[in-house]
């Protein structure tokens, strides 16, 4: 019983024995994970530190050449568009050297066009090679925010010129048409004086006559106007060319020179139209014609376009082109057409039965259009209509004539009563009158002064 007792006290020392051993290991080994756990977390902090430092500091410099990216694509946009700018300035200021024609003008703003064409395209390469080489992002933007400035200023000054342009025709335009005006409200208070003798049945065709006489000389007179304005390009002596047309003119001003060439293109273009045929004097009117044949002429011929005329209907045997080509050959001699031109390929094209192109041309067409229809209405009434010039050195009488250059003329005329040196009279006709029945359509001429 001792020896179960001293065993069973061996046997709970021994167990106890090894409870305290692994009591002891189990602290032993929990500090040593903690303190391997610490030294972990100590290496972890202290080699965390310089990696957060490095990655910070590539942030920073990533930030940095995105900042420096942005601000070269920024100026490489900002000189694209100041060079779009710049081109459509240049392209404006090449449209307004253009009318009026500036040679020199015109090839400067070609050349900043080609020349800014070539800046935008050598850009366009750097940029795709990403060879930008742009170092100071800052005052490139600011120089191309200049140049597009200036480029805008200068298109806002070409757009001004424009206006400017724009006004002055409008000014020219509504000059023009006061000068219509003045025309209209003269034409009208000359008819005032015509129609104040007229017989009530014979008022609407006088009326009518009257009004496209008066269409028909303004057509004159501007042929005339260019007419003389080839002569003074070719270099004429109009002074000389005067006196041949009226050598014995007196004229109170050089510049009323011009009545002569009037004259002698009215007088020309209206010789024979007493006559059917209006070119062949040696048959006279027959006395019962056709006068509905000649009303349809008329209006055939009143609204015609002549250059369409003259380009696709012009036919060589009708009466108006037979016309048309014996009254050039009159006006224009073959002297002056070759000193306007430089040949006398207008006559050859009419000889051959074609027509010329060219502009004086299709002035003198239209001005003879019109007298051809004058010609066909004058025909178509049924009172005869007679044409009439006034003698040189007759006296002035308003039932018959009317002066050109009225004003100039009458303070002209006052002078002369008052110095009691002469007086005015007629020098030469400046338009013929016409009889229409009893009624009568009166003169334009020119008076000057007799000793």
């Amino acid at each position: 019983m001792r020896t179960k007792s001293v065993t069973k006290g061996r046997s709970k020392n021994n167990r106890l024995a090894k409870t305290i051993q692994k009591v002891i290991s189990l602290k032993s080994a929990t500090t040593k994970f903690a303190s391997n756990n610490g030294l972990f977390l100590l290496t972890t902090t202290q080699q965390s530190k310089p990696h957060h430092h490095h990655q910070a500091k590539n942030n920073e410099e990533s930030k940095a050449r995105t900042k420096i990216r942005r601000a070269v694509m920024e100026a490489l946009i900002a000189r694209l568009f100041a060079g779009v700018t710049t081109i459509k300035a240049s392209y404006a200021e090449l449209q307004m050297a253009q009318q009026p024609y500036n040679n020199e003008a015109i090839q400067k703003a070609d050349q900043a066009v080609v020349d800014e064409l070539i800046s935008i395209s050598e850009l366009k390469q750097r940029f795709l090679k990403k060879e930008l080489n742009i170092s100071s992002p800052q005052v490139t933007l600011m120089l191309a925010q200049v140049q597009e400035q200036q480029s805008l200023m200068k298109t806002f000054q070409i757009t001004i010129q424009k206006l400017q342009s724009l006004v002055d025709s409008k000014d020219s335009e509504i000059s023009s048409l006061k000068n219509e005006l003045h025309e209209c409200i003269a034409f009208n208070k000359s008819l005032e004086k015509k129609f104040q003798n007229l017989h009530p049945s014979e008022l609407n065709t006088t009326h009518h006559f009257i009004h496209f006489l008066q269409h028909t000389l303004r057509s004159m007179k501007s042929f005339t106007k260019m007419m003389i304005k080839e002569m003074e390009s070719s270099n004429w002596d109009l002074e000389l060319a005067v006196k041949c047309i009226q050598p014995d003119a007196v004229f109170i001003k050089q510049s009323h020179q011009c009545y002569a060439f009037e004259s002698f293109v009215n007088m020309t273009m209206f010789e024979g139209f007493n006559y059917q045929n209006f070119t062949v004097p040696s048959e006279p009117l027959q006395e019962h014609h056709n006068r509905n044949l000649y009303l349809e002429n008329f209006m055939r011929y009143k609204s015609l376009n002549t250059k369409h005329y003259l380009s696709a209907h012009h036919d060589p045997n009708s009466s108006f082109a037979r016309f048309l080509k014996s009254k050039y050959l009159q006006v224009i001699h073959a002297k002056m057409e070759c000193s306007f031109f430089g040949n006398l390929n207008h006559r050859k094209l009419l000889n051959n039965g074609g027509v010329p192109d060219s502009a004086f041309f299709v002035a003198f067409a239209e001005m003879a259009k019109r007298v051809w229809c004058l010609h066909c209405l004058a025909l178509s009434f049924d009172e005869d209509v007679r044409i009439f010039q006034v003698k040189k050195n007759t006296r002035f009488s308003e039932a018959y004539m009317e002066c050109e250059a009225e004003q100039v003329v009458s303070s002209s005329s006052e002078k002369v009563s008052d110095s009691d040196s002469g007086e005015l009279r007629v020098g030469f006709t400046v338009g013929p009158g016409f009889m229409i029945g009893k009624s009568v359509v009166q003169s334009q001429v020119y008076l000057s002064p007799v000793s």
